[in-house]
């Protein structure tokens, strides 16, 4: 799938020791759905006036998300066809798979064509690069701002403190990581919560029962990357629940 527009993010943050606290029982996909669009009430306005939002959507793609890779993949599309449809928002695809192989597409203004790029990656055995994907989305905003990470995946295999650190330093740089975990492994999901708390963005269980929901809350988070509350109502007015829901908090 690599083409010469693709670069390859081999570098991973240098670890610092952060406090990382327990995460509490994980509650029902209902309350993890609620309290998804609770955390972006706190989220700034994220694009000026005159100006693009840039997200980056970033994919486990591991030989264990093999089995949901299809339903994940119609619901990162629907996401990436509502990008498309707003307009005002670039989207990079970011991905790690296999041995070391971490990659990033260029950014795109038609996220449609990520759409079509996504649908070429197939899942490959190998360990999780969760770091790589922050510290990727550190030098790209510190190059240019990013409004948003979304993250989707299932598993951490790294130092749990690492990624802390990395986090907070995206944090500190004000890029919220919003947070999708495929199934319940228990250590997935400490990390994965604490990078969400850390970057001020927001954790919620991937199921497939309430597929459809977290489909329009992808949409909904899209909307607001690229025009924020404009884009929101918009989008309220084809009636999707997640821009009605994330309307009700944002006011």
């Amino acid at each position: 799938m690599a083409s010469e527009r693709d670069k390859t993010t081999d570098r991973t943050t240098a670890p610092v020791a952060p406090g990382a606290g327990h995460a509490p029982a994980a509650p029902s996909p209902r309350a993890e759905i609620d309290a998804f669009i609770q955390r972006a009430r706190a989220m700034a306005p994220p694009v000026g006036a005159g100006q693009r939002g840039r997200l980056i959507f970033a994919l486990d793609a591991t030989m264990s998300r093999q089995p949901m890779w299809d339903t994940a993949c119609r619901l990162q599309g629907d996401m990436f066809n509502e990008t498309a449809t707003i307009g005002g928002l670039d989207v990079q695809l970011l991905y790690y798979r296999g041995l070391a192989e971490c990659r990033a597409s260029r950014w795109v203004s038609d996220a449609r064509q990520l759409g079509g790029l996504m649908e070429k990656i197939d899942c490959r055995g190998g360990h999780t690069q969760i770091g790589k994907v922050l510290a990727h989305a550190r030098r790209e905003t510190a190059a240019r701002k990013v409004q948003a990470l979304v993250f989707v995946g299932d598993a951490m295999e790294e130092p749990i403190d690492n990624l802390c650190a990395a986090a907070g330093e995206l944090g500190l740089l004000g890029v919220p990581a919003f947070v999708f975990q495929e199934g319940s492994d228990p250590e997935a999901e400490r990390a994965l919560r604490e990078i969400a708390r850390l970057t001020r963005g927001a954790y919620c269980r991937f199921d497939i029962s309430a597929a459809h929901e977290l489909a329009e809350l992808l949409r909904a988070v899209a909307a607001y990357a690229a025009g924020g509350m404009k884009a929101l109502t918009d989008l309220k007015a084809r009636n999707n629940s997640g821009a009605v829901k994330l309307l009700a908090q944002l006011r």
